[in-house]
């Protein structure tokens, strides 16, 4: 397929997505979803960060072309690249094995491995309620903030949930703020009873066409050089799709983290309904207790509030 038409349908492909739809990466399975699309981008931006990023249509073409000539390895995916290889796959025309992500003339290749459908997904807020209440129960049954005396079981359950609900809540604060930039006007403040907030305004920029910024600079006899450098995201590309080696252009050293690789959904259930049974068991004086305890949390806030 011509290039053109490639990129049409990428950006078709994006556009059409569901609400709450995601995709992940290859190698690293970081989650992310499609943000906007422009004749020259797509921008994503991932879910466990926040970042943003530009995929530039002219780093597609380079991709592209090369899978028309062969399938590129998963495992050579450098970070930089794999959200484009992840996005490629959206249409038929690739297909992706254990290994590699290859062209498939016959297009074929159904839907993309690396994305993941929000049609049986539970709804942002119930999500958000839902793992806000297992976050809950976890630290109560803790009872500890050393978390070095606690069982790794324990810790790995912990990292999860409070990766889950940093995730939904992101979500939710994303979606409230298109409707409170419409409600506030410049600089207009809003206090609510946890909080206030403000609508401000930040310039963000982005450099012209090179033809048009070259031209200016050498309207004004300023050095080209000045401004030329190594484009990390296009180098990442070459990387993926050439026989150029990692360590011949990059200095390389090990950072090491936890990466959350899954989530057992159904334990998530069988847990909130454990929950729920306690409190349907509880009797007048124990649903008295929990409703006392839960107004004095309410005169704390309210109090904390007061004093800010």
């Amino acid at each position: 397929m011509d290039p053109d038409d490639t990129w049409t349908s990428l950006r078709k492909q994006c556009e059409a997505l569901e609400p709450g739809a995601e995709l992940i990466t290859p190698v690293s399975e970081r989650p992310f979803g499609i943000e906007r699309t422009a004749a020259d981008r797509i921008v994503v931006r991932f879910g466990d960060s926040g970042e943003r990023q530009s995929l530039w249509r002219e780093q597609f073409v380079v991709v592209l072309e090369r899978l028309e000539e062969e399938a590129i390895a998963i495992e050579r995916l450098q970070p930089g690249v794999e959200p484009y290889a992840s996005v490629v796959t959206l249409t038929d025309e690739y297909a992706v094995d254990d290994d590699t992500i290859s062209s498939d003339p016959d297009a074929v290749a159904g839907e993309s491995p690396f994305l993941i459908s929000a049609a049986d997904a539970r709804a942002p807020r119930e999500r958000v309620h839902d793992d806000a209440l297992l976050l809950a129960a976890l630290l109560e049954r803790l009872e500890t903030d050393e978390f070095t005396a606690l069982e790794t079981d324990s810790l790995t359950d912990l990292y999860v949930l409070t990766s889950d609900v940093q995730h939904g809540t992101d979500r939710l604060r994303r979606s409230a703020r298109e409707p409170l930039l419409e409600r506030l006007g410049p600089d207009q403040q809003r206090h609510g009873r946890y909080g206030t907030i403000r609508r401000t305004t930040r310039e963000r920029r982005r450099p012209k066409d090179a033809e048009t910024v070259f031209a200016a600079l050498d309207d004004r006899g300023i050095p080209r050089e000045w401004v030329t450098g190594i484009d990390r995201d296009k180098l990442d590309v070459v990387l993926a799709v050439t026989e150029l080696e990692t360590d011949e252009v990059y200095d390389s050293n090990e950072d090491v983290y936890i990466q959350k690789t899954g989530v057992d959904e159904d334990e998530k259930y069988s847990r909130l309904q454990g929950l729920t049974d306690r409190l349907d068991d509880l009797d007048d004086t124990e649903g008295e207790a929990l409703r006392e305890e839960l107004a004095d949390i309410e005169k704390r806030l309210d109090e904390a509030l007061s004093n800010g």
